[in-house]
Parts: C-alpha cells; sequence; structure tokens
C-alpha cells in the first residue's frame, strides 16, 4: 500500500496517537477558500487562496501513511499536546509566507508556463514546431495568449525518445531563445544537460527548468550555481527510458516530498538560495495513473518546502488512462480541469500546450472565487 489513507477519528485518544508519534509528520493544507474575508483561514503562500484545516500525515511501517485532518480552529490544542510547537510554527510560516518574485514573476498569481518543444519526437506535438522559424512563431502566439513564460526545449523526455546529442540540441534551441528573449519574454530552458543550460543562458533564457532536479548530468548543479538563474527541479523516478516500468513508492506523495526537500537543500549548499529554486512533483515521469492522481490530490503539501510549485499535466498519459478514447490531443478537458485543480491548491505555474484555454479557465476559476 502506497497510498495516504485517512483514519477515523472515534475519541481524543485517537488525535493523541498522532500527537504521541515519534517520527516525522507532514503537512498538507486543505479546506481551500477566498481567504480575504475569512478569519478561519490562513493565506496559502501569500496569495488569495486560503487553507482552514491541516492534513498531519505519518508514514506506516511496511509502505503507506495515514493522516487526520484538523481544522485550524482545533489545531491549538492539538499542537500544545503534541510537543511540536516550534516544529508546526515553521510549517505555517512555510505555508503561509509569499514567495519571492520568480524571475520577475509576482508569485501571488498564478501563471501560465507555455511549451515551446523544438522537437520532432514529443509526446503531444513532436514535429508541430520543429523548425525555428515556427518555434519562434509558436512562442510569440502563446505570450500573446497569456503565457507568462516561455519554456523551449530541443529533447523529448518521453520512453522511447530518440537521443540527441547535446550539440544539436543547442542548435535548436538558441535561436529560438535569443529570438524570444530578445522581444522580452520571459524565456527558460527545459534541458537536463549542463552545456545546454549554459549555452541557453548565455542566449537570454532566464530559468533553468530540469526534469532531473539537476541530477542528470555531474556538471548541472555547479553550472546552475554559478550562472544565478532561478531552477525548476523536477522529481523522476529513474530515467525517461524506464520510468514508466513498475514504478514502486513506500508512499508516493511523501517520497517524492522528501526528494524534491533533499535536492532543494543540496542547491542551497551548492550556493543555489531556496528563494531561486521552483519545484515540481514530476505527474507522468515514472508514476503510475494512482500515483499521478495521488499527488494532486495533495498537491498543496508542497507548499511546505517553501518554493513556488510548479505543475505539468497538459495532455499527459493519465488523462488517456482515464479517457482511453483520447489521443494526446484530444485531451485539453483534463489538461483544463486537472489545470484548475492545480490553482485551487495554489500552484503558482502551470506548465501547459493550450495556453489560451488554460489562461481563461483559471481566470474564470480566480473570479467566481471572490463572488
Amino acid at each position: 500500500m502506497d497510498k495516504i489513507t485517512r483514519s477515523v477519528l472515534r475519541s481524543p485518544a485517537d488525535v493523541r496517537g498522532f500527537a504521541d508519534f515519534d517520527g516525522p509528520l507532514y503537512y498538507a493544507p486543505t479546506g481551500f477558500i477566498d481567504h480575504a474575508d475569512d478569519p478561519n483561514t490562513l493565506p496559502l503562500a501569500g496569495s488569495r487562496r486560503g487553507f482552514s484545516a491541516l492534513e498531519i500525515i505519518r508514514r506506516r511501517e511496511g509502505g503507506g501513511a495515514e493522516s487526520m485532518i484538523l481544522p485550524l480552529l482545533a489545531l491549538e490544542g492539538w499542537v500544545q499536546n503534541s510537543g511540536r510547537v516550534d516544529e508546526i510554527n515553521n510549517v505555517l510560516d512555510r505555508l503561509m509566507t509569499k514567495r519571492a518574485d520568480f524571475a520577475g514573476l509576482d508569485m501571488a498569481s498564478c501563471h501560465v508556463m507555455g511549451i515551446v518543444n523544438v522537437t520532432p519526437d514529443s509526446f503531444s506535438d513532436g514535429g508541430d514546431y520543429n523548425t525555428t522559424d515556427q518555434a519562434i512563431a509558436r512562442g510569440r502566439e502563446l505570450a500573446d495568449f497569456g503565457a507568462s513564460i516561455l519554456d523551449i526545449g530541443g529533447e523529448s523526455t518521453r520512453p522511447g525518445a530518440d537521443d540527441v546529442t547535446e550539440a544539436e540540441e543547442i542548435d535548436r534551441v538558441v535561436p529560438v531563445i535569443r529570438a524570444l528573449a530578445e522581444k522580452g519574454h520571459v524565456v527558460s530552458i527545459d534541458t537536463r544537460h549542463a552545456n545546454v543550460m549554459e549555452a541557453a543562458i548565455n542566449a537570454g533564457a532566464a530559468i533553468i527548468n530540469d526534469v532531473t532536479g539537476l541530477e542528470g548530468d555531474e556538471r548541472s548543479l555547479e553550472v546552475a550555481a554559478r550562472l544565478g538563474a532561478p531552477v525548476m527541479l523536477m522529481h523522476m523516478q529513474g530515467e525517461p527510458g524506464t520510468m514508466q516500468v513498475d514504478p514502486q513508492y513506500d508512499c508516493a506523495v511523501l517520497d517524492v516530498y522528501d526528494y524534491l526537500l533533499d535536492r532543494i537543500e543540496s542547491c542551497e549548499r551548492a550556493g543555489i538560495s531556496r528563494d531561486k529554486i521552483c519545484i515540481d512533483p514530476g505527474i507522468g515521469f515514472g508514476k503510475t495513473l494512482s500515483h499521478n492522481l495521488e499527488l494532486q490530490s495533495r498537491l498543496a503539501i508542497f507548499h511546505g518546502l517553501g518554493c513556488p510549485i510548479l505543475l505539468g499535466t497538459s495532455r499527459k498519459s493519465f488523462i488517456g488512462k482515464i479517457d482511453p478514447k483520447a489521443d494526446p490531443k484530444q485531451r485539453l478537458g483534463g489538461s483544463i480541469a486537472s489545470a484548475v485543480n492545480g490553482w485551487r491548491h495554489g500552484a503558482q505555474i502551470m506548465r501547459v500546450h493550450d495556453v489560451q484555454e488554460t489562461v481563461q479557465a483559471i481566470s474564470v476559476a480566480s473570479s467566481t472565487s471572490l463572488v
């Protein structure tokens, strides 16, 4: 069992059982509403989204985890009994504090990152924007549609994708990055190779987005620290060619959380400050349908890391597993539903193919929450 099961609390002793637990506890905000005029909620990462309860989670021996939900009104009494006063205060501070601007973007808002794959074989749009001119035109179009960030990639990381040399990857992305950055767009480079990172930043990219969390190339951590650019760290179990071959976790949500915490601390030791780090739970990268849904249902737990959250679910295969008739370009509905759920959990950046539709969906969700 690698899921989190919610305990049925029938007595004060059940609640005390969590207070007396001597292992690590994890805290996921829940009960989301607009907090502006509600004294019973706390702000989620400094945004207008608020949370009214905490799900407190502990691991089980042998795998999986269990949790209980405490309304904020009941939290103080539990904290006093748990002996974890400093721990909870630190957790609440990380959950509530507004994130620093990331690559110049205000993290109190939800931003859409537009995908531009300069590749012949990406899973959804491979070949659609495979020339420099096509990719530049696509990037400008996505910016017009409301994308705050343009994510440029020159290598597909889908299972079975063809290998690409670093030189070829650089040739694909650098002219596109240079043209878009010169027009004032915030550009990220989607790569796992240090040489590509360096070439992209020198061409005007503002962000490094690495699916390997700066572990895929032994030089990546040093290069990213030296370049000083903000970084996006993603979780992936395994490597792209084999990541979907029977992925296993003790508890997917907590294992991903622990991995990202470890990568943040590694970055800090290397000289990359936490306010220059964005984290991504890596939906679809070494995860089953169950893992992907579990991560999305408790996405807000990652606010406890004190970094902006990037969610990338656009057109991914978990949608196809729910709706087997839908090929990647027929997964718009599922992509939007997932993005709105991510907004509800306070994610600051949505990485998507369908920028115009996602911007509209989030705008409507944000507007209706204020009524």
